[in-house]
């Protein structure tokens, strides 16, 4: 009797540690769930951040380059100016030498004066004021009047000399003082114009530093994001594999008290060991659940990416070898690549072709930016209000008309060269 009482008490003890496994059970199942799920949204967002830091890394490396193509733009023209500077002494110092020169002509232009009328006072016999014709009739007989006569003639043809070589030495300093001053205004147009690309190649250069320091604070924080997420994502693996581990542990506990309510079950010729585990699922089972602009596109195509803007390139086979252009040689070798010969300057091709206003615009005309002066830059229209162009931050490249800078900058100045 006691015996039975013991095997009933015991019994009692396994039904109830097994109701607790069984809470257990219930109670991890969906926490380990939630976990899973969190776990992959974390998971999604490490890939998240890690597909921004590549595109960060990519925008940096781009940028980069650009920066590289402005510090080469800067020393180019910084070099440019120099030189130019360097001209515009000299040509100064040739001026200041000619005007030496000047002087000295004006001078011997004086003493030749001074020697015709020392010439004209001899033939007179007073201090006025005479013509030749007066010393030749004022003779006092022929054969006076023919001496005069000889000798006004002698005098004539070397002031006639002396004009000669004084008008001789007059058109000889004016090419020289032409070639001097417009040498001069030409060095000067090159300096506002090197000053004016240098002032512009530098802004484009600050706001480029700007950008990288921001693409790097933003590098910077999805590294950081990547982090935070990757040690969540420790801390929920460690949660995961405790879980696993307290379902084992009741999987281990679930089977030694099966097995000890079989054995108290056979002790009392019992069936309840069928009844049991077939109404209680294992924590096993629980888990197990333009034709000619065609041309031109085609041509340049070749310079997208591979080239360098240089003030004054794009005019020589070595350039156009090397990929070296600014914005009126780009524009003028762009054309002759389909049969078409315009100037090489934006002056001259301000007025090449024929005017048209904006509304009339199509691809392959010419627009007009004003930069550092009017008519500064030129490009190529290609329609979706783009132009293709040589610019100093990108070298031969598309440009948008809507950003900004451009925008401010156009007045409407638009040429048609094809028709």
């Amino acid at each position: 009797m006691l015996n039975k009482k013991l095997i009933a008490l015991y019994t009692m003890t396994l039904v109830v540690l097994g109701s607790l496994f069984s809470a257990t059970d219930v109670k991890a199942e969906p926490d380990l769930e939630s976990i899973k799920q969190e776990r992959s949204e974390v998971q999604e967002g490490i890939q998240k951040a890690d597909k921004d830091i590549q595109a960060v890394e990519a925008e940096l490396t781009d940028l980069q380059e650009e920066i590289d193509r402005f510090e080469e733009s800067i020393e180019y023209n910084q070099n440019m100016l120099e030189e130019t500077e360097d001209d515009i002494l000299q040509s100064e110092e040739d001026v200041a030498i000619l005007e030496d020169e000047i002087a000295v002509v004006e001078e011997e232009i004086e003493k030749r004066f001074e020697v015709i009328k020392q010439r004209a006072a001899a033939l007179q016999k007073s201090g006025g004021s005479f013509s030749y014709l007066e010393v030749i009739f004022d003779s006092k007989s022929f054969g006076e009047f023919i001496d005069r006569v000889v000798l006004v003639s002698k005098i004539v043809e070397a002031d006639s000399n002396l004009l000669s070589e004084h008008q001789q030495d007059e058109e000889i300093l004016e090419k020289k003082q032409s070639k001097v001053e417009e040498k001069l205004t030409e060095l000067t147009d090159m300096k506002t114009e090197l000053e004016g690309m240098q002032v512009l190649v530098v802004e484009q250069k600050e706001q480029s530093d700007l950008l990288k320091e921001e693409l790097q604070d933003k590098r910077q924080s999805n590294i950081a994001l990547k982090s935070d997420l990757q040690l969540e994502d420790s801390n929920l693996a460690s949660q995961e594999s405790a879980i696993l581990n307290r379902i084992q542990q009741a999987e281990r506990s679930q089977s030694e008290i099966q097995t000890l309510s079989q054995e108290s079950s056979r002790n009392n010729n019992s069936s309840s060991n069928t009844s049991s585990s077939a109404s209680k699922p294992t924590s096993t089972q629980s888990v197990a659940t333009s034709g000619n602009l065609s041309g031109i596109i085609s041509a340049s195509s070749r310079y997208f990416g591979n080239s360098t803007y240089r003030l004054g390139a794009g005019r020589s086979s070595s350039d156009i070898a090397n990929g070296y252009f600014d914005c009126s040689g780009f524009v003028s070798w762009a054309f002759s690549q389909i049969g078409i010969n315009i100037g090489a300057s934006t002056s001259a091709l301000s007025g090449t072709g024929q005017k048209v206003s904006v509304s009339e615009m199509k691809p392959g005309d010419l627009v007009f930016f004003n930069t550092y002066k009017t008519n500064g830059h030129v490009g190529i229209y290609v329609g979706g209000n783009k132009f293709l162009g040589s610019q100093s931050s990108t070298g031969v490249a598309y440009a948008d008309m809507n950003n900004s800078y451009w925008k401010q900058r156009f007045t409407g100045h638009v040429r048609r060269i094809m028709n």
